[in-house]
């Protein structure tokens, strides 16, 4: 509770930085508040309280997911930094940003449907400002306004679903919900089920599950791409802690009841993402058709429900997430220069070996080849798929990481047996060398050493 309190008392302070004059002190403040809130999360470490009127509560679950979040945040503010440079918009782009960090912690931490909708709230509304900031962009603009258009129709569906169980069960209680399912498990009445299914349609829409995707490559491309990074880690990240508390939890009694629904839209989601990925041209969208197929491979684990699932999550979330900082930090460099197309990564060897080289190992990481955190993440999540009898899953999602290597391997060859016109050497700052250098670190820790992490919830 500590760290969405520090998180919210950082997003008001933000605020006050222009009027008082700290905005260029800004970045460390934010920076050493988001170690703060890591250190306030592990010290309530199996304290499992709740807090107002059980509407939230800080178990090892939660505050598993906060410190990942926070970590890929601190990496992400790093990456990010030329973001926040602009002198007339550093306060605003601060404050929104740490009010998406406190929506998600929200959804990783929620007991009751409405702090899981309050949290989905502060974190889109604020995402959809972000996603619009590059104001002079067109591109910019058009993602913006689509991702409000399409985030408020799946908002309607999430509201309608909560309603629906609130006028079955009479409460928002994730427990009394449970109790509920447990009471009436053989004659539930369908409007709670119809409610059930319509949440799964609006939290489908957040992390970008086939066919409620239309809006991430657009919305990935034409955002700035700092935020894109944000939205593809950190937002996905806290959207499948609360896909997954919701229907490992309350709703796991019942899963014949939209098992199958979350099946059929988990293998188009592999298939899709990663089909659509190799087609492209423009290394965002690539990478915004790599998310949602990533996207499928966390949700086989939500659709396990097995003893693991939940650290097979997380483990895929850190390992995701980690890589993707990286590929999206070496694109930045990139795009300071060229355009966006897998074109621009030829000769990159050359021109920037270190760039090429951490690429290469994100990239790898993404497709699943060992010894890479990668490679364990789909591990784990194939392993607990098969406990749960779900192995024609697991062979459609196998023929789907055949086809990400494809297209991962698109951009290796480019950067390593393909020419440039150009011979200058790309510049990288320092801070983008360091964020390099910890994610290599990060990539190979978490594949030679990954039972510590699956252990922790």
């Amino acid at each position: 509770m500590k760290s969405l309190l520090l998180l919210s008392g950082i997003g008001v302070l933000s605020l006050l930085a222009e009027i008082f004059n700290f905005k260029k002190r800004l970045f460390p403040i934010v920076i050493l508040s988001l170690l703060a809130v890591i250190a306030a999360a592990i010290k309530d470490w199996d304290t499992n309280i709740h807090y107002y009127n059980e509407m939230m509560v800080f178990d090892n679950f939660a505050i598993s997911f906060t410190v990942l979040i926070s970590v890929v945040s601190i990496l992400w503010f790093f990456m990010a930094k030329d973001y926040f440079t602009n002198e007339t918009n550093i306060t605003d782009h601060t404050s929104l940003v740490i009010f998406c960090l406190v929506g998600t912690l929200c959804m990783v931490s929620y007991n009751n449907m409405v702090m899981l909708f309050l949290g989905i709230e502060i974190l889109s509304l604020s995402l959809y400002v972000l996603a619009g900031s590059k104001k002079n962009d067109l591109r910019s603009n058009e993602a913006a306004i689509k991702y409000f258009l399409m985030g408020s129709f799946a908002t309607g569906f999430l509201l309608f679903g909560i309603a629906l169980i609130y006028g079955t069960t009479g409460s928002f209680h994730l427990h009394k919900i449970t109790q509920f399912i447990q009471s009436y498990v053989e004659n539930l009445p369908l409007m709670f089920t119809a409610g059930v299914l319509m949440i799964l349609v609006g939290l489908s829409f957040k992390i970008a599950a086939v066919p409620f995707h239309f809006w991430a490559p657009d919305v990935y491309q034409g955002s700035p791409l700092s935020i894109t990074a944000f939205m593809s880690t950190v937002v996905k990240t806290a959207a499948f802690a609360a896909f997954f508390r919701l229907f490992a939890t309350s709703f796991a009694q019942i899963n014949s009841s939209w098992s199958d629904s979350l099946g059929i839209i988990c293998a188009i989601t592999l298939l899709v993402g990663n089909i659509s990925a190799a087609y492209q041209t423009s290394v965002k969208r690539l990478l915004a058709f790599s998310s949602i197929a990533h996207a499928g491979y966390m949700l086989i684990a939500l659709l396990s429900l097995s003893k693991i699932a939940a650290s097979s999550i997380l483990f895929y979330a850190s390992a995701y997430s980690v890589a993707s900082i990286a590929s999206f930090t070496v694109l930045y460099s990139i795009l300071r220069t060229k355009e966006d197309a897998i074109e621009s990564f030829n000769g990159m060897n050359k021109r920037n070996p270190f760039l090429a080289f951490v690429m290469t190992l994100a990239l790898l990481s993404l497709a699943g080849i060992p010894p890479l955190a990668g490679f364990f993440a789909k591990y784990y999540i194939f392993t607990a798929a098969v406990e749960a009898h779900y192995t024609w899953l697991v062979l459609i999602a196998i023929v789907a990481s055949l086809i990400g290597i494809y297209y991962y391997f698109k951009l290796i060859i480019a950067m390593y047996f393909k020419q440039d016109k150009s011979t200058q050497a790309i510049e990288v700052s320092f801070t983008h060398q360091l964020i390099l250098v910890i994610t290599f670190i990060l990539m190979l820790v978490l594949g030679i050493a990954p039972g510590w992490l699956i252990q922790l919830i």
